[in-house]
């Protein structure tokens, strides 16, 4: 707009010579239009010429008082050229694009985007279509084709068959169905060894001490296996596989209780304990937490503390495979709003080895 009205005012300002002396105008003009481009020129001796913004305005105004014929002798730029610059400037003056709304749809907003990539890559069996009608159940009316090309900018496959799970995907789909088994030798005061046997639900991480004995026969372990089955009464249809090692003691009557509630029984490897890794590590915690800080008595001592420690890991202690929730707690408490007002209580666990903290009601 500004340099519109800088090019009327000098046309305005250029039209009273040509009106008062009429011959003479044209001259003065071309002698004007000669000056300008020696000024150009000394501007710019180092390298190429070009024209400014300020000089297409004044020989833009000064071609309305040249006439045409003389233009190619006159002007240094070609006469189509210098109509062009006159059409650029009555083109600017006339434009009103920045005033009115941008044509076309509104993009799509950023945080849709980040939405679209995140379904995708959490369910890799997917496609955009699929995509697309999860949006909308969310209340995001998106199309199809704008999916696709969000997925194919973030370098995801729009296809509906990106590939097989990963390991961590197929082992935590399988995780709810599986529960494992293992023995746990405990050493006592007296230089005496009892065992236990302990179960670990793979989903909820749940830890049931099923039984300590210092003679584990086969009998005493089908025997912790059928009061384990009581023990989870409905709650055994959700189990598919029984993960387990080659000792002996598993009888195959132990198999029968679980195979009787169709679980199928899986044996590891030979010396392969790492195929049973969860197991494996929380009788490692068990040790680190508890047993390396105790002496123990007898059996009852052993199934007491072994019974406590198993409320605490159940019902308090924190599982990054969880999100930092206890295997029975189902979501996180709410936040509190003024925490530091509230007095903190602890409860000591076994005398003190493992602490217990809460807020006081």
């Amino acid at each position: 707009m500004m340099v519109s009205l800088v090019y009327q005012v000098a046309r305005k300002l250029l039209a009273v010579p040509a009106l008062l002396l009429r011959r003479d105008a044209s001259k003065e003009a071309e002698l004007l239009v000669r000056r300008h481009e020696n000024a150009v020129l000394r501007r710019q001796l180092s390298g190429p010429v070009r024209y400014e913004p300020a000089d297409r305005l004044w020989f833009s105004a000064l071609s309305s008082l040249i006439p045409r014929r003389r233009w190619a002798q006159v002007f240094p730029v070609t006469p189509g050229t210098l109509l062009a610059w006159h059409r650029r400037l009555i083109s600017r003056k006339w434009d009103y694009s920045k005033c009115r709304a941008r044509p076309g749809r509104p993009s799509t907003a950023c945080a849709v985007k980040a939405l679209v990539v995140r379904l995708a890559r959490e369910n890799p069996g997917w496609g955009c279509r699929r995509v697309q009608g999860e949006l909308i159940r969310l209340g995001h009316p998106v199309g199809s084709t704008t999916v696709w090309e969000i997925l194919t900018s973030a370098g995801i496959d729009p296809a509906p068959r990106r590939g097989g799970p990963t390991w961590r995907e197929f082992l935590t789909a399988q995780a709810e169905g599986v529960i494992a088994c293992d023995f746990v030798h405990i050493d006592l005061v007296d230089l005496r060894r009892v065992y236990a046997l302990v179960f670990l639900e793979h989903g909820t991480r749940r830890l049931h001490v099923a039984g300590v004995t210092s003679h584990p026969t086969g009998a005493w372990t089908v025997q912790q296996a059928r009061n384990l089955a009581v023990e989870f009464g409905v709650r055994v249809d959700s189990l598919r596989f029984l993960l387990r090692d080659r000792d002996a003691r598993y009888t195959e009557s132990f198999d029968a209780v679980f195979t009787a509630d169709d679980i199928e029984v899986v044996k590891t490897a030979p010396r392969a304990p790492r195929m049973n890794a969860h197991c494996e590590r929380v009788i490692g915690t068990l040790r680190r937490e508890v047993l390396d800080h105790l002496l123990i008595w007898n059996e009852s001592h052993a199934r007491q503390v072994l019974d406590a420690y198993a409320r605490h890991y159940n019902g308090h202690r924190p599982h990054q495979a969880r999100g930092q929730l206890p295997p029975l707690a189902r979501e996180h408490p709410s936040p509190m709003t003024a925490p530091i007002a509230h007095r903190i209580l602890r409860t000591r666990v076994l005398r003190g080895v493992i602490n217990e903290y809460r807020y006081a009601a």
